[in-house]
């Protein structure tokens, strides 16, 4: 069996190695390590888990042990696509370039720039960094990478999958042709080949597992169930969650939920933390220093649950994960393969659990076709959708209808803002009587509660009445504003004190149409004074009794005769 002494290594590397714990290379490592050590093209493909950060790391600190860096030209490069996994790389180096005084940089984004160029002037030997946050110091003039020796490319198959590629070629064609390549990737699509067949010079081809296999040390199932209701499908699958979660009982350490998109990350959380898990969230929207606290917090066993979308899917290395949970089925199979390869690391065991609903099937499918075996199906433990049902999570219709019917309508107009409430939200009691007047088609006696008959008219002739109404109440109000602001009298008059005022007759509003906003309301409930004007929802009518005198006014205009001053202008009479 091959040791790490057989492979040639420096030994300064060989005792970082061993003080490490490591004395047996894996598959990977063993079979690339000796044409990377002879300056050969390496192209590995292997599943995730297997040891390549180590597999590139080891050849690299021996092959740039003689030399000296200079400023702004790394002596190599590589390149990783997320800013966890390029850390990860550099905290590799750090632990197997200890007894060396190689030094390094990593370049990543959520870091400020200028610590970065402080780096990048003293002279790096080795840059790890991220493809976007390299372009942008290269841009700006502050790098140059004409004197990188060694270049590496970390899943390869992941930068495809983020959209790097097209900056993966820039890269390269800025790098010497002399360069020696490092490529390694999980899976081998169609542009990731192309791309080593036009940058790599003969390479060593390293396949130690079948392309897209899963390790065989990770117990799979698959929880399929239907939802009671199309709409309940989240929720029901938040409970299916915690289910599996409580039958694992202590045999589950830590785990790893994975989730889709972004917003569901957060969501799942949520409802974990909120059922009493101690779970914490991790994408790509949060920010880097909180990215890199839960990580730790995960690492180092303070946090027993992480949900996370795919930024944690490819090469993390957290050796002691012992549980996988698929929360989504990934809509891409290779994703697949990177999740459930978080478990059962450094030949541990692990489980991987995921669960589907029907609409999953055609991703399952590709997942099977991809992995050449079909899933273990698993039993959904009883109870747990029934408990979603009932009680799982806080059911929106917690919330009161006028709370709700407030908060949506909220700035929306007469209907939301200022309509008379709905009659479901409120005392039986205090529904208003439906008022019946008596019109030319119908005869019928009006109720006890029916006010003055020319009012009653009033209210028969209005197109719309509820329209009407909500613009009443708009005008009794803003008028009621203008009393405040310090009108006095014509606010009177305007609120209808003249009885004979034509204006006053049309937007009077009825008494038991009146609403002063009380001062127990939420805010969110309270008319916003301040966003209206006097008379804003008033119809216009005419001036009535209030013409200024100006208007009334005639004027003629007299001609300029010769007897005028020169320069004078024609004056009103």
């Amino acid at each position: 069996m091959t040791k790490f002494s057989d492979l040639e290594l420096d030994p300064r590397v060989l005792q970082a190695v061993v003080e490490s714990g490591y004395e047996t290379p894996t598959p990977i490592q063993a079979q690339a390590i000796p044409p990377a050590l002879r300056g050969q093209d390496v192209l590995g493909i292997a599943q995730t888990g297997t040891g390549k950060t180590a597999g590139f790391t080891l050849p690299m600190i021996t092959l740039l042990g003689q030399g000296r860096a200079r400023a702004r030209m790394p002596r190599s490069l590589v390149l990783a696509p997320t800013r966890e996994l390029a850390a990860q790389v550099a905290e590799s180096f750090d632990k197997y370039a200890k007894y060396t005084k190689l030094t390094k940089a990593l370049l990543i984004g959520g870091v400020s720039f200028g610590d970065q160029d402080k780096l990048i002037d003293r002279g790096v030997d080795v840059l790890i960094a991220t493809p976007g946050r390299l372009l942008d110091h290269f841009e700006r003039g502050k790098l140059l990478l004409t004197g990188v020796q060694i270049m590496v490319v970390d899943e390869a198959d992941r930068m495809l999958d983020m959209g790097f590629i097209p900056d993966i070629e820039r890269i390269f064609q800025m790098t010497p042709k002399t360069r020696q390549t490092l490529f390694f990737s999980a899976t081998m699509a169609p542009e990731i080949e192309r791309i080593t067949n036009a940058f790599l010079n003969n390479p060593a081809k390293v396949e130690v597992a079948r392309q897209a296999t899963t390790n065989t040390s990770i117990e799979q199932k698959l929880f399929a169930f239907t939802p009671t209701r199309k709409d309940r499908s989240f929720t029901e699958k938040r409970a299916v969650l915690r289910a599996l979660i409580s039958a694992e009982g202590e045999s589950l350490t830590n785990a790893i939920v994975f989730c889709n998109r972004k917003m569901d990350v957060d969501v799942v959380a949520k409802s974990l933390k909120s059922h009493g898990f101690h779970a914490a969230p991790i994408h790509g929207d949060l920010d880097q220093s909180v990215r890199t606290k839960t990580l730790d917090e995960f690492r180092d066993g303070s946090l027993r649950l992480l949900i996370a979308s795919d930024v944690a899917a490819r090469g993390l290395d957290i050796p002691a994960v012992s549980h996988v949970f698929n929360f989504d089925v990934p809509s891409h199979p290779e994703d697949y393969v990177h999740r459930i390869g978080r478990t059962g690391r450094a030949g541990r065991l692990g489980k991987a659990f995921t669960i589907s609903v029907p609409s999953d099937e055609k991703y399952l499918g590709a997942i099977e076709n991809l992995v050449k075996q079909p899933i273990p199906r698993g039993e959904v433990p009883a109870g747990a959708i029934e408990g979603a049902s009932e009680n799982s999570d806080r059911p929106r219709s917690s919330r009161t209808p006028s709370s709700s019917s407030s908060s949506r309508g909220a700035g929306r107009g007469p209907r939301g803002r200022d309509a008379a409430p709905r009659t479901e939200s409120m005392p039986h009691d205090a529904i208003p009587v439906i008022e019946q007047i008596e019109t030319e088609e119908t005869s019928v006696v009006a109720s006890p509660a029916t006010p003055q008959p020319e009012r009653a008219e009033r209210t028969e002739r209005s197109p719309s009445n509820r329209g009407e109404r909500g613009s009443q109440e708009r005008g009794g109000r803003d008028r009621r504003d203008d009393r405040r602001r310090g009108e006095g009298n014509r606010a009177g008059e305007e609120r209808g004190e003249q009885p004979n005022s034509n204006r006053n007759e049309r937007s009077e509003p009825r008494a038991d149409q009146r609403s002063e906003p009380r001062s127990d309301q939420p805010r969110s409930e309270q008319r916003n004074y301040r966003s209206s004007y006097p008379g804003q929802y008033d119809r216009i009518l005419g001036m009535g009794d209030h013409v200024p005198d100006f208007i009334l006014r005639s004027f003629r205009l007299r001609e300029v005769t010769p007897d005028d001053d020169e320069g004078e202008t024609p004056t009103a009479a």
